[in-house]
């Protein structure tokens, strides 16, 4: 069921425990969208480095309890903007309520996110292939939002080395993983030049998480 109960546009099964419900938070991207800007006001978005030295890409910030970093001591989760000390911002109401809704579609009911990673992809920005491994709470699905330009999802299997396939994702787009899919390697492949109404020449990307 989309927010207002009617049936998402359409679903696409990936693996098990992990489907791509295409449209499902089509009807309030725009709000999603302004309630990002009020988020990266209050904790601005910067390309995080890798405990390697590495400038990421893809610009990040959080809101929630807790908060996804990267630096020289790791990667990890912290309470707190270590850039400014501040805590990371309430997260939305109407994110709570996508991510709740994602995920008992996907049959992943009771989540309760404490994390959720906001990501900006200018064109050129991509993420490598990658497990999400640093949740304490391996048992709850990943709720993953696009919002903007469209992007390549890439999903791969158990290993680095697995075949990945590459599936479009759309702007409104939902894609939910656990069970036996959750620790599958994902990225996304290098976002193309292009504008949207919504979000101008960048694609967001809203990853809910239960970190602990």
């Amino acid at each position: 069921m989309t927010l207002f109960g009617d049936p998402p546009p359409g679903r696409e099964e990936i693996g098990e425990g992990a489907v791509v419900l295409h449209g499902f938070a089509r009807d309030v991207a725009a709000e999603l969208v302004q309630e990002i800007a009020r988020i990266t006001a209050a904790a601005p978005l910067r390309r995080m480095v890798t405990p390697g030295g590495r400038s990421m890409s893809v610009a990040m910030t959080n809101c929630g309890r807790l908060g996804w970093v990267s630096d020289a001591r790791g990667y990890r989760y912290d309470a707190a903007d270590p850039l400014s000390g501040v805590a990371w911002p309430v997260m939305p109401e109407v994110f709570l309520r996508v991510a709740d809704r994602a995920a008992r579609e996907a049959g992943f009911a009771g989540l309760a996110p404490d994390a959720c990673l906001v990501n900006r992809y200018d064109p050129g920005a991509r993420m490598g292939l990658h497990q999400d491994r640093d949740e304490l709470d391996l048992g709850a699905p990943i709720v993953s939002v696009s919002l903007g330009l469209p992007a390549v999802f890439l999903w791969g299997g158990e290993s680095r080395k697995d075949a990945v396939r590459r599936l479009r994702l759309e702007s409104g787009d939902v894609v939910v993983w656990g069970g036996a899919s959750r620790l599958v390697f994902h990225g996304v492949a290098p976002l193309k030049e292009a504008e949207h109404e919504l979000t101008g020449r960048c694609r967001y990307n809203l990853t809910f998480r239960k970190a602990r």
